[in-house]
This record gives structure tokens, sequence and C-alpha cells, in this order.
């Protein structure tokens, strides 16, 4: 049954495209992926977990990410924004094609809950300088 429930991670990784090059410490898994009424638009739910002092490394996205600190706490980075902590149980959103990070400033490990509205076909995420 895991390995099931690993292989269909992975294909849905390979499909939407949500694998960044993954920082140690720093882990993304896609939960799933249903196309939306919105034409050209999917939605794609993730579970993200960092390691102490990880980021997950500048991105953007294709759409907009809505966040939830499942645990621990992050200092979200968000390019011309003041950096911010946001802590288990509250909630942040990033708007489409802003280049941001999440680095855990806890001394424990974070989790986050993380829904993406994005164009579909593209990757959920691109690497940013």
């Amino acid at each position: 049954m895991k390995k099931t429930i690993l292989a269909a991670g992975i294909a849905v990784f390979a499909l939407t495209g949500i694998a960044l090059a993954q920082q140690a410490g720093f882990t993304r898994i896609a939960l799933q992926t249903q196309d939306l009424s919105a034409p050209g638009r999917v939605a794609v739910q993730a579970r993200a977990e960092f390691e102490p002092g990880v980021a997950a490394g500048r991105h953007t996205h294709p759409g907009e990410e809505l966040g939830y600190v499942l645990e621990g706490q992050l200092e979200l980075r968000i390019d011309g924004q003041a950096p911010r902590i946001v802590k288990a149980g509250e909630t942040f959103f990033v708007s489409a094609g802003l280049v941001h990070d999440g680095v855990n400033t806890g001394s424990s490990k974070a989790k986050v809950l993380a829904t993406y509205v994005v164009e579909k076909g593209k990757p959920v995420a691109t690497p940013a300088n």
C-alpha cells in the first residue's frame, strides 16, 4: 500500500511539475491535483516539510499559493515585502509570479499545507535567482 501511494505521489509530481530541485532537509509531497471550473486552471495541494534552518529555495508559481502552517513556523520572504513569521495555525498568501521563499526559523520541523491555483500545463514552481 505504501509503495502504491509513493508511486502515485511521484507520478503527480511528474505530471504537475511541482518538484523543484529540492534542498536537503526540505520535502514537498503532492497530495492531489484537480482540474477547476475556471478554464485552463488546475488546483494542486501539497504538504511541505522543512527541517530547522532549511529554506525551500527562492521560486515563483504561475498562479496563486494559499498556505496553512500545520506545525512549527516559517519566515516568509516575498520580494518587495518585509519578511514575516507565520506560525502553526496561521495562513499566508503569495500572488502569482512573485519571487518568494520560506525558511524554517524555528527549532523543530515545520509542516505546511499549500494549495496552488495555477495555469494548467505549466510547472507549479520554477526556481528563481
